[in-house]
């Protein structure tokens, strides 16, 4: 089979859509905190590289973080971790993530 696949390509800094350059993002997807798992997934759901980010991860096996959309630890993909602390009376919105146009100046 000829041709060049996918993941033979490197993945350019331009096409992930959590590195804005400066790192200021990454706290997102290795934090512990419920809100912050849920905003670096939004994020990943988007993202054009999210199939390559998640298999390389995967076989990396990346001990924590969300990657690809998912989360992980110690290499594998664990179940949606709920929240810590008593489950709460109102059942919780769903996170929505608005999203602001990065003005094209400022894109590389």
């Amino acid at each position: 089979m000829g041709g060049a696949s996918l993941f033979d390509q490197p993945i350019t800094l331009s096409a992930k859509r959590c590195s804005d350059g400066n790192g200021t993002l990454s706290y997102l997807f290795f934090s512990e905190e419920w809100v912050d798992v849920q905003r670096a997934k939004a994020i990943c759901s988007k993202c054009s590289s999210r199939e390559a980010c998640l298999s390389g991860a995967l076989e990396r096996e990346e001990p924590w973080g969300v990657w690809g959309g998912e989360q992980l630890e110690m290499g594998r993909i664990i179940a949606g971790r709920k929240p810590r602390g008593r489950p709460p009376v109102k059942a919780r919105q769903v996170t929505q993530i608005d999203e602001v146009p990065v003005p094209a100046h400022l894109v590389a």
